[in-house]
């Protein structure tokens, strides 16, 4: 069973058509959806909480090495999906739109961003196009970002998620961070089938001892215990750049939401030039990862701006 390759795609726009590729799944704020094909798992999250809630739309993305977007009405929440997906570079992906859709309108609005590339095509040839698509793998130490976690009766703390480099296996020895809290993998499964390893980019649910589920957050990452690859800390400084839609200023020790892979942490600007940001929690975080600045409560957009951790 480990010889199972996996595909994450995150589909945007209209996010219904997602049922016509996978069976529902795991349902919350974002909604997983899945198949297997001969020897592949293919996955379909939906930010399920979006347009209400901004975070559901990075962290869907976040889980994705493939997009399809389904463009159904040219509105500030579509803008707010182009940018998000601009931001954190997301080149792979499949653009169409429904009919009312006018084409040239949403020319303008992809203008210059990553999904002015993505490959486009009528709604009916999405299943085919997304056919086309094989598994990246994705080399390295064992690491795995975590999207939900809960207890199971007679199990322990479960935890479901995303390997996002290398390969996991039973019996292994990881930590959990930005805690740094010991665990064991008791068990994993892959498609509701027991597995003895998995490797990127493989949706998995693991079976853990060491770490109860009130300690495990959403973001968190499981990995060796490597610290010239992850950095915890309560500061960053970006490489920033303003969302030029953003009209508001921003200003020093004002609050926001920093999205940084999964994780959605509260922060303040501790410095505006260099732009530099402090957490009222750690975050686990990698050199050059992109960081989303965002502001749920703008009445207009809400992502701020983005930039690599220095």
């Amino acid at each position: 069973m480990s010889g199972v390759e996996s595909i994450n795609f995150v589909v945007l726009g209209k996010q219904d058509i997602a049922s016509d590729f996978g069976k529902k799944g795991t349902v919350t704020d974002i909604s997983l959806y899945d198949r297997k094909e001969s020897e592949i798992i293919k996955t379909w999250v939906t930010p399920s909480g979006f347009p209400d809630k901004i975070q559901p739309l990075f962290q869907a993305i976040n889980l994705a090495e493939f997009v399809i977007l389904h463009v159904d009405k040219l509105d500030k929440f579509t803008g707010e999906q182009i940018i998000a997906l601009d931001s954190l570079n997301k080149e792979n992906g499949i653009l169409s739109h429904t009919f009312e859709v006018d084409e040239s309108k949403l020319d303008a609005m992809i203008k210059g961003t990553v999904v002015e590339k993505y490959v486009r095509v009528d709604q009916d040839k999405i299943k085919e196009e997304m056919d086309k698509i094989g598994p990246l793998l994705n080399e390295g130490p064992p690491e795995m970002v975590i999207d939900h976690c809960f207890d199971v009766k007679g199990v322990g703390t479960v935890i479901l998620g995303k390997v996002t480099t290398g390969k996991i296996k039973q019996y292994d020895n990881l930590k959990l961070f930005p805690t740094k809290i010991p665990v064991l993998i008791k068990s994993i499964q892959m498609h509701d089938d027991p597995v003895g390893e998995s490797f990127s980019p493989a949706r998995v649910g693991l079976a853990v001892k060491g770490a109860k589920p009130e300690e495990v957050s959403r973001g968190d990452i499981i990995s060796t215990d490597d610290d010239d690859i992850l950095n915890v800390s309560t500061e960053i400084e970006l490489d920033f750049k303003k969302n030029p839609f953003y009209k508001s200023d921003i200003s020093e020790n004002q609050g926001c939401l920093v999205s940084v892979g999964l994780q959605i942490k509260a922060a303040k600007f501790s410095s505006i030039s260099p732009l530099k940001l402090v957490f009222e929690k750690p975050i686990v975080f990698k050199k050059n990862q992109t960081a989303v600045i965002l502001k749920p409560e703008s009445p207009t957009i809400r992502i701020l701006g983005s930039g690599k951790i220095q």
